[in-house]
């Protein structure tokens, strides 16, 4: 059975993603245990290989249906490359292109899929996943035992760090594209990027944020004065946005955005796993949400389960004072 861990290198505008690197590190990992190598897999441009040297190997299959991301063609020249590299595990990462490939994947290539996982350790010839259930309520160990698996990874699990050192033993191998490519019944047309807003939330030093518990729109005026009285932007999770209480550029998570600021303030978040994907790396977080249990405190520094209707006025009179 073969050692070797893949990761599909997901790329956006000529660039490959952060959570590619951040799977390649565990990759290295694991395929060191199993004696095996770490192979990125590079479905577009071929100078895309040079951004992914921390893989042993960069398996580069080249065609213009590749360049942006569509299921039919990323399905059919990925698993081109699995039957032909036939890797013991496939990593892919737990967002729109790793969910919609790997429960594909998993039928065609006939292998379990361990989706949310946020962690990874190698048993001997075996693979348990730790996987995030009910919004991240709670976390289950499952054993990948056979020849081969798939995982969606949540980002952030790992470290990028160990993804971008360079391998000593690189290697660039170009495999020819499936004829599939070449008689596709979908393809992109056009990718629609939402409008720039008023303020731009990932340059943010200090962010207020607010979720679901704020309950109505009406409530929304009572965190945007601590916000402004802070001067800072007030950014939101999903449901806020989909609710239309604050435009897309203000919402922080898998569908959003990704912010690192000094300091995120979480009003009335949960935290769910698509969430925390887009602030988990904050230098310091402060969350304020009545259930004690919410997966937000998990990622916490600091936490209250005080009421944010009694706390938030308090905390504007003070920075008033």
């Amino acid at each position: 059975m073969s050692g070797n861990v893949a990761v599909l290198a997901e790329h956006v505008g000529g660039q490959i993603s952060e959570s590619t690197h951040e799977l390649l590190g565990k990759a290295k990992e694991l395929a060191a245990a199993w004696g095996g190598k770490a192979e990125a897999v590079v479905l577009g441009p071929a100078e895309l290989a040079s951004q992914v040297d921390g893989a042993d190997v960069v398996v580069s299959v080249d065609h213009p249906a590749l360049a942006d991301y569509t299921c039919e063609a990323y399905e059919s020249a990925l698993l081109s490359v699995l039957t032909e590299r036939a890797p013991r595990l496939l990593l892919l990462s737990n967002a729109t292109i790793g969910l919609d490939l790997g429960a594909a994947l998993s039928v065609l290539w006939d292998a379990p899929l361990a989706a949310y996982v946020a962690g990874l350790t190698a048993e001997g010839e075996s693979l348990v996943a730790t996987c995030q259930v009910m919004g991240g309520k709670v976390m289950a160990e499952v054993e990948l035992a056979g020849e081969r698996g798939i995982c969606t990874v949540l980002a952030g699990s790992f470290p990028a760090a160990a993804g971008q050192e360079p391998s000593a033993s690189h290697e660039v191998v170009s495999m020819p594209a499936p004829d599939a490519l070449g008689n596709l019944g979908t393809n992109l047309c056009q990718v629609i990027e939402p409008e720039g807003g008023d303020v731009n939330i990932t340059d943010a030093d200090l962010l207020v944020s607010v979720g679901r518990g704020i309950d109505s729109q009406d409530n929304l005026e009572l965190v945007q004065e601590l916000a402004d009285t802070l001067g800072v932007p007030l950014s939101a999770s999903r449901p806020i946005i989909d609710s239309g209480w604050l435009p897309k550029t203000r919402q922080v998570g898998k569908s959003g955005l990704k912010v690192k600021p000094k300091a995120y303030l979480a009003f009335g978040i949960s935290g769910a796993p698509e969430h925390l994907e887009g602030m988990r790396d904050a230098e310091l977080i402060i969350a304020c949400n009545t259930d004690e249990n919410a997966p937000i405190f998990d990622v916490a520094h600091f936490g209250t389960t005080e009421d944010l209707f009694d706390l938030v006025p308090a905390l504007v009179d003070k920075i008033k004072e």
